[in-house]
């Protein structure tokens, strides 16, 4: 049973949330039916191709302007259960090539959509633009010159995402130097599949400011004193870490070690679809199974924040709700 402050009303930033893998359920049901199409087997998985597999093929749900902006309002809507006042969204406009007339329609009405709904619900949205590391790189030039011209529009932060294993970062440079210029923040995946040189190499080659997992880091202490001196979160997503197998088990998992080092963190849902696991899950699942207290949950709160890509007023207003958070008195 848990005992502490209502997490729910902890002010938190979900940072680390693939669009398409947010998607409820329910709505993967009904869109499949609509369109007579096979239901992806989501559940459990051998690899993280078959995982990759199965979301694309989620993917083909999803045909219609009017399917994309439900997408968005249902996550942004479950954003706000969470406690959520600020989603950072990643968006990957090449899965919808096939069905819609350019990449930048696709990002267009899940910007639009992302503002109305944001707006009603009382939760900030922006969107981290992500690339596939497994697609050729004039692909990916072509996204992050997308994700530039939507800087200040909508879109904070720039990513890359898919099997890291032979898709090193450093390919990658060019892209994220253009995404940064026009002062994208840069947060790519690394240290997931591969290991910590994966997070070394996203520091110096992509100039990360957050890295996307990265629980890896914990097989190196002198990148662990890096992230920690330098100030690097790390959007860690631990039941995502157990169903794909990059941690054995939850008691194994290193983030209270990461934390205890002195490394920001932020907890997120990776792909609440595919992994069952949404926003508010994770806090209870680090209050309840890994014995974190509410001072160690509003410091992680407080660091999803502040590496965000949030507005400074939104920032400086969450930061300031939850220290009133902390200081309210536990209620047995």
């Amino acid at each position: 049973m848990s005992t502490g402050r209502d997490l729910r009303s902890l002010p938190k930033a979900h940072l680390h949330l693939h669009l398409e893998g947010a998607m409820r359920r329910e709505t993967l049901v009904e869109l499949a039916a609509h369109y007579g199409v096979p239901l992806p087997p989501v559940g459990s998985y051998d690899s993280f191709t078959e995982f990759s597999a199965i979301y694309e093929a989620v993917c083909a749900v999803l045909r219609t302007h009017d399917d994309l902006r439900r997408l968005v309002r249902e996550v942004v809507e479950d954003a706000a259960a969470s406690g959520a006042t600020w989603l950072e969204m990643g968006v990957r406009p090449t899965l919808h090539r096939d069905k819609f007339a350019s990449d930048a329609e696709v990002l267009e009405v899940l910007l639009d959509e992302a503002q109305t709904a944001g707006q009603e619900l009382g939760v900030g949205v922006g969107a981290l633009m992500t690339v596939d590391r497994t697609q050729p790189l004039g692909i990916a030039m072509e996204e992050a010159a997308l994700a530039a011209a939507y800087a200040g529009k909508g879109v904070v932060s720039f990513g890359l995402a898919n099997d890291e294993y032979g898709h090193p970062p450093e390919a990658f440079a060019e892209p994220f130097a253009v995404a940064r210029r026009s002062g994208l923040l840069s947060c790519p995946h690394a240290g997931e599949l591969d290991g910590a040189n994966s997070i070394k190499s996203a520091l110096d080659a992509l100039g990360a400011d957050r890295i996307q997992h990265g629980v890896r880091a914990i097989e190196d202490r002198e990148l662990v004193r890096r992230l920690a001196n330098d100030g690097i979160c790390l959007d860690v997503c631990p039941t995502s870490n157990i169903c794909l197998k990059v941690i054995p088990s939850l008691e194994e998992h290193p983030l209270p070690l990461l934390l205890e080092a002195g490394v920001p963190c932020s907890l997120n849902g990776d792909d609440p679809l595919f992994f069952g696991a949404n926003l508010l899950d994770e806090y209870e699942l680090c209050r309840d199974k890994l014995g974190f207290s509410d001072d160690q949950l509003a410091g992680v709160a407080r660091a999803s924040i502040e590496f965000s890509g949030a507005p400074r007023a939104l920032k400086a207003s969450a930061c300031t709700s939850i220290d009133a958070w902390l200081s309210d008195p536990v209620v047995s």
